[in-house]
């Protein structure tokens, strides 16, 4: 890794134009760690990358320090070749999204990621994927290289690790902790965070309980299928947590799948698993993720989803 972080710096400190992003639609991850390594990169080389993104963000993520700086991707020149690229959390290739055309054109590419890929698109990869987040790696990289931090870049790594772990439930090991209660110590306020993240508009938490009332239960109720359809997706505030959240509770639940209608042939898929691998599900679905939490786009109509994830869940029963 130090020899991928000094290449990292090298190249950093003699890049022109840098731009930065996360995957399509960023969760508090790939926002914040977007804006981390951003703003580390201001305050300890004097440069000014450029923070993009692709899709929606969250209502929630408003309050996070420098939601101004980041721009949608079609609000810049996609046609520029920027020296350096750096993709955050991607995954696979098909969710960087509208970002993808500033990573084929630039000079160098550098990745951070904790997904499992076999197709990394970078140059240089500086991955962990036992790590909780991307924000873990980033707060990593600014303590090898004795990097100089302010209270918003620790704030902004925090939200990354408290939403990627699901407010630390589902944390496997001490080290997010031990980061966690380096954070409290410098001055972040755990409270203020996660009564932001709870602060959603009305409309998208009524669409999320009527999402979750309506779910589908199969093979004696340990898999629970929940749909969102053209209407209510455009309500959804983010990915739809809230209602994978409520559905994990119940007794008896091991599999929560969402679906969510994006376009007329085009369907979201969410999965989580409470103490089972599904990974390997999202990725027969052509995407990925974590062992209990993964997601994939799939081109087909919702109808047709809905019978694909049953089949592939038959055999996990």
């Amino acid at each position: 890794m130090k020899k991928d972080l000094k290449k990292f710096l090298e190249i950093t400190k003699s890049a022109k134009s840098i731009a930065i992003a996360g995957h399509k639609n960023p969760d508090g991850d790939s926002l914040c760690s977007v804006l981390a390594l951003a703003r580390l990169i201001r305050l300890n080389l004097k440069k000014n990358p450029v923070c993009v993104y692709d899709g929606n963000i969250p209502d929630c993520l408003d309050m996070v320090p420098d939601r101004d700086k980041i721009k949608y991707f079609q609000h810049i020149n996609l046609s520029k070749h920027f020296d350096l690229a750096i993709i955050l959390d991607y995954g696979t290739r098909n969710h960087i999204g509208g970002f993808n055309s500033v990573v084929e054109n630039a000079k160098t590419v550098i990745e951070f990621d904790h997904h499992k890929n076999d197709e990394k698109v970078a140059n240089i990869c500086i991955n962990n994927e036992s790590a909780s987040s991307v924000g873990e790696i980033i707060y990593n990289v600014a303590v090898e290289l004795n990097w100089k931090v302010d209270c918003s870049v620790l704030e902004l790594l925090a939200t990354s690790m408290i939403t990627d772990t699901g407010n630390l439930k589902y944390v496997k090991d001490g080290k997010v902790l031990r980061i966690m209660a380096d954070l409290v110590d410098a001055g972040v306020d755990i409270e203020k965070i996660l009564n932001a993240l709870d602060n959603k508009p009305r409309k998208s938490v009524i669409t999320e309980a009527e999402v979750a009332s309506k779910a589908e239960f199969f093979y004696r109720g340990s898999l629970v299928i929940a749909i969102v359809d053209a209407k209510e997706y455009k309500n959804l505030d983010g990915r739809g947590e809230t209602v994978l959240n409520i559905l994990s509770q119940i007794k008896g639940v091991e599999y929560i799948a969402l679906l969510k209608r994006q376009k007329e042939n085009q369907t979201g898929i969410s999965l989580r698993s409470k103490t089972k691998p599904i990974n390997h599900i999202a990725m027969a679905l052509g995407g990925g993720g974590h062992p209990y939490a993964a997601g994939a786009v799939v081109k087909d109509n919702i109808k047709n989803v809905r019978n694909t994830v049953l089949n592939l869940f038959k055999r996990e029963k």
